[in-house]
């Protein structure tokens, strides 16, 4: 029996055939270039894209391709996926386009969950570019960290949990997707919190070094910790875990910005290893959830976060001294993406206007420097 009496797929159903684990194979038809920069977790490369366009030949034919399971075609916007759908069931394969391809991949997302005594902490994951958010819950009051994607979510998932949201905080102006956090706290009636500045163009309170929000009975402090932005602040809950935001990842450390390799840009660096300094004075044993993640995130509910003490193993930027650490983080550092410059122009407002946010927030992210 077929799954589905359409000859395409949506984005949703597909993240519900993960999340239940229903065997599936998920075609990526794209160039190698376009699946290294980002794919869908458990998706095989088979890039055919170009032929698909130079020949109305059934190339599935000439390649000797099968399969026993169902099949879902992959490719950038879901036109060519259509094409080789209409091949592969010509060869009586059961396939689906995909709707919208890995550009509207980008807007799915999963959770993980951890409870730690008396707090809960859900990290809502987007699939599609690695964008990690925080939903921290203690004693019926709930906090968000970082809101990344629609406002729905949070609330859906802080409901489930029988608990109000109070408070929603962004870890620093983020470039590579909208800030959901304005929104969020306007339909929730939330506190705003945000790092000082006088960028934003909007109301809201401003996170200082050192301030401490009390969640049920949890307590959040605030760390400046400037380097990715001027800006950015990271999260300790407990003394014990530490939410880094675009400051420390789990194979790199956050990049100073993504322009020219300057004196400014020099300072900043700077600044990201002073930061880096202050946290790993913190004890081993502390849990780094980060801002992002350098890969497709799997449907295996496992919490992406590491102690401390494993960061400091496995990453040799973290064993630098200061003038050697500037010196790699500005080697090869690539330019700005145009979208990246739109989206901060979105989030000084807090407002997406008529823009697509589909478009600007499609890719990868490029917060980090893997070393």
């Amino acid at each position: 029996m077929a799954l589905f009496d359409t000859d395409t797929i949506s984005i949703e159903s597909l993240k519900k055939l993960l999340q239940e684990k229903i065997p599936v194979k998920i075609v990526d038809i794209r160039s190698q270039e376009n699946f290294d920069q980002w794919h869908i977790p458990g998706s095989e490369l088979l890039p055919v894209n170009s032929a698909l366009q130079e020949t109305d030949d059934n190339i599935f034919i000439d390649i000797g391709f099968t399969s026993d399971l169902p099949v879902i075609v992959v490719c950038q916007e879901g036109f060519l996926s259509r094409k080789a759908t209409e091949q592969l069931r010509d060869l009586d394969i059961e396939a689906y386009s995909l709707e919208g391809g890995i550009k509207h991949w980008t807007r799915v997302w999963n959770t993980a969950e951890m409870q730690v005594n008396d707090t809960k902490i859900v990290q809502v994951r987007r699939a599609g570019k690695g964008c990690l958010s925080y939903l921290i819950i203690n004693n019926g009051e709930a906090a968000v960290i970082d809101a990344a994607v629609e406002p729905q979510t949070f609330i859906d998932l802080a409901s489930d949990n029988q608990a109000q949201i109070k408070y929603v905080l962004d870890t620093h102006i983020h470039a590579d997707h909208f800030s959901r956090s304005k929104q969020l706290a306007e339909q929730t009636g939330a506190q705003l919190f945000i790092p000082e500045q006088n960028i934003l163009k909007y109301k809201f309170n401003p996170v200082r070094d050192g301030d401490q929000i009390t969640i049920g009975k949890a307590i959040l402090k605030a760390l400046h910790t400037p380097g990715h932005t001027d800006e950015s602040f990271s999260y300790l809950l407990n003394n014990k875990i530490f939410f880094s935001g675009d400051l420390l990842f789990l194979n790199g450390v956050g990049r100073p910005d993504l322009k020219s390799t300057n004196e400014v840009t020099r300072q900043k660096t700077a600044k990201l290893y002073r930061s880096l300094q202050k946290v790993l004075n913190l004890p081993e044993d502390t849990l780094v959830l980060p801002g992002h993640y350098h890969q497709p995130v799997s449907f295996n509910g496992n919490l992406i976060g590491e102690t401390l003490k494993y960061l400091k193993e496995h990453l040799s930027l973290l064993h630098l001294d200061e003038t050697t650490f500037i010196n790699e983080i500005l080697t090869d550092m690539p330019d700005t993406p145009p979208n990246y410059e739109q989206i901060v122009d979105l989030n000084i407002y807090g407002d997406v206007g008529n823009h697509d946010l589909v478009d600007l927030e499609a890719g990868e992210n490029r917060c980090n420097s893997q070393k």
